[in-house]
């Protein structure tokens, strides 16, 4: 069996331990996930796990002929030859492995060496290369490649006329295709549409050989993993199970933690509170300086940023009337010929979530920029509502973000004044921390200016959201932030992302882009998914079992159902309540009729009896009644 093992490993950056300690084996089968925050050193766990980065102290062990593919999380470029010439360089274990089969043959041949040992080398290097795959290597080229998004078109194109997400995606399909014993993936979703993460999720699932990887898509790694590994404070702890078991299993575990976290920050903030208030008032200096002490020696606990509960609203959005949107025979073309949208028909109501789903090259982007106004070169006619206010974030927002301001003073400038005392917070929920607000707009990566320029779309009072990518660069901490707050919206949002479980949470109906074509699916993202695989089915001529009604296109319909569904699950709640108490019920009058005053008097004995009987009967009404409930619930 394969693995790799670390035993005691530790690593500091100056005086910053990266790693204390810390100890994990991986082998064939292992399904992992690595979390902790931004800048916890899981990056740096990753690469000397891949022996990229020694360890200051501690071993590393790796099984002997072991092949570990690495993917770091940027950074890569590819350029000198077609996409499958690169894509066949991932093969070069296996043209290796066939030139020493080959050399031992040669051996054979002029009776040089031990022939038992060479026959017994020869013959587990030829099942070596059977096992992995190496001889179907074409054939997994092409599906590794066309999975991740790549058209056949591609294949034959010079791997430098390639965007740098693309790259990424050739680097991706190369690790996957050597199908190594250990895969270590750094962020590999990234670059990625829903289209190739779906792909992707079923490579993992099926994958023989072991993986840890990094991911802030919660849905991507609850269906691939199923154990997760936290780093926090440079220790490593393991929890079995999927991501969104760890996470309330680490809740539970910290309760008690971020009691004392919140304890001892309102302690910190009353010193703090009275050393300025009095430090410099001489009856009061030397108790300000024993607390300025106590500060100092204080050790401070500290939490996962992941369990800080930080939540923001919108500025209440401008009122607006019922029709929000109306595009009629929106055509748009690029080169003439061909056009990305062709006689696209939208009505869009007050409170929609909109997404806009399709692959890469479908007309998303476009679309978006069409709602915002930032792109007037089509036909048709787009009707915005009464009152309808409309903001617009892209990554492209980014480049207009710079100067010499710090971050917190460019968004105090721009804020409401009633938002301005809690920009601290919402700077912290989109992973700008510390000392971080106060770098100046011309240092900052483009990964932080896009969370910039989203952050002050969100301080903007309006009635409309049109959002391309805004998950982008967040860690999943700070998508449950946005979630909650989109969801919180007083106002209408249209919306691409290419995180499965945002849209899941998100999204009350999906408007589907194919080139040239466009179908609306009224519903939720689980109900648009049915309806593909229904008509998948179709397409096979295999019989479809209807999994759900279709639901109304109209909002207030819409809501009624949501009215309804909470009803019931309240009611559920409250009959699952009453069947637990009548059970407490039954078992206290069952150890009643146990006791011996009772069981040897007749009377009292067929007087509890009848009780329990009557119980019995109360908790079956019962239970038929949350049946019936749940029902209702699907």
């Amino acid at each position: 069996m394969a693995f790799v093992q670390f035993s005691q490993v530790s690593l500091a950056f100056g005086d910053r331990d990266i790693l204390k300690n810390v100890t994990i084996n991986l082998q064939t089968g292992s399904k992992v996930a690595l979390t902790g925050a931004n800048g916890a050193g899981k990056s740096t766990l990753i690469k000397v796990l891949a022996g990229l980065t020694p360890p200051d102290s501690g071993s590393r062990a790796v099984q002997k002929d072991s092949r570990i593919a690495y993917l770091p999380q940027s950074g890569l470029t590819h350029h000198g030859c077609t996409l499958l010439e690169e894509a066949d360089k991932a093969f070069e274990f296996g043209y290796e492995m066939q030139r020493q089969i080959d050399e031992i043959g040669s051996q054979l041949e002029k009776g040089e060496g031990n022939t038992d040992v060479l026959v017994e080398r020869q013959a587990e290097l030829i099942q070596k290369l059977d096992d992995s795959g190496w001889h179907r290597r074409d054939a997994m080229a092409e599906s590794v490649l066309l999975g991740l998004g790549f058209s056949r078109s591609d294949f034959d194109r010079d791997t430098a006329e390639f965007s740098g997400g693309w790259q990424m995606r050739i680097a991706l399909a190369k690790a996957l295709m050597q199908g190594p014993d250990i895969l270590l993936l750094d962020e590999p979703t990234n670059y990625l549409d829903i289209e190739a993460r779906s792909w992707l999720e079923q490579f993992l699932q099926n994958f023989k050989g072991g993986f840890l990887l990094v991911s802030h898509d919660r849905y991507f790694l609850d269906v691939t993993i199923n154990e997760v590994y936290e780093l926090f404070n440079g220790d490593l702890k393991r929890y079995p199970g999927n991501f969104s078991h760890y996470e309330k299993v680490r809740e539970v575990e910290l309760k008690t933690l971020i009691a004392a976290y919140e304890q001892q920050q309102e302690e910190i903030n009353k010193l703090e509170d009275f050393i300025r208030r009095f430090g410099y008032k001489a009856t009061k200096a030397a108790q300000a300086q024993e607390y300025q002490k106590k500060l100092e020696k204080m050790e401070r606990i500290e939490i996962p940023e992941s369990l800080k509960k930080i939540h923001f609203s919108f500025p209440p959005a401008p009122h607006s009337g019922r029709l929000v949107l109306r595009l009629h025979d929106i055509i748009k073309s690029y080169d003439g010929a061909h056009n990305v949208l062709d006689k696209l028909e939208l009505t869009l109501e007050n409170g929609e979530r909109l997404v806009v789903a399709g692959r890469n090259g479908a007309g998303k982007s476009t679309l978006l920029r069409i709602i915002a106004g930032q792109d007037k070169d089509f036909t048709g006619e787009l009707v915005p509502g009464a009152g309808v206010q409309i903001g617009y974030f892209s990554q492209d927002n980014a480049e207009t973000i710079k100067g010499k301001e710090t971050i917190l003073d460019y968004l105090e400038a721009r804020a409401p004044l009633e938002l301005i005392p809690k920009l601290r917070d919402m700077l912290g929920a989109f992973l700008f921390r510390g000392d971080d607000v106060y770098k100046s707009l011309d240092v900052l990566s483009g990964g932080e200016k896009s969370r910039i320029a989203l952050l002050q779309l969100l301080l903007s009072p309006v009635n409309l959201l049109v959002l391309d990518e805004p998950t982008n660069h967040l860690d999943i901490h700070s998508k449950d932030v946005l979630l909650q707050a989109l969801r919180d919206f007083g106002g209408t949002v249209i919306f691409v992302s290419h995180d499965r479980g945002f849209i899941e949470q998100l999204a009350t109906r999906v408007l589907e882009l194919k080139p040239g074509q466009f179908k609306n699916f009224p519903g939720n993202y689980e109900f648009y998914m049915e309806q593909l695989a229904k008509l998948e089915g179709q397409e096979n001529n295999q019989p479809v079992v209807e999994i759900r009604e279709e639901k109304p296109t109209s909002w207030e319909e819409q809501k009624k159902i949501e009215a309804a569904r909470r009803k019931a699950e309240k009611e559920v709640a409250k009959l699952e309540e009453k069947i637990t108490e009548l059970e407490d019920k039954k078992s206290e009058l069952e150890n009643k009729l146990a006791d011996p005053a009772v069981y040897s008097n007749g009377e009292k004995a067929k007087a509890v009896q009848r009780e329990i009987e009557a119980v019995a009967a109360e908790i079956e009404e019962t239970t038929a009644a949350w049946e019936a409930a749940a029902e209702k619930l699907g």
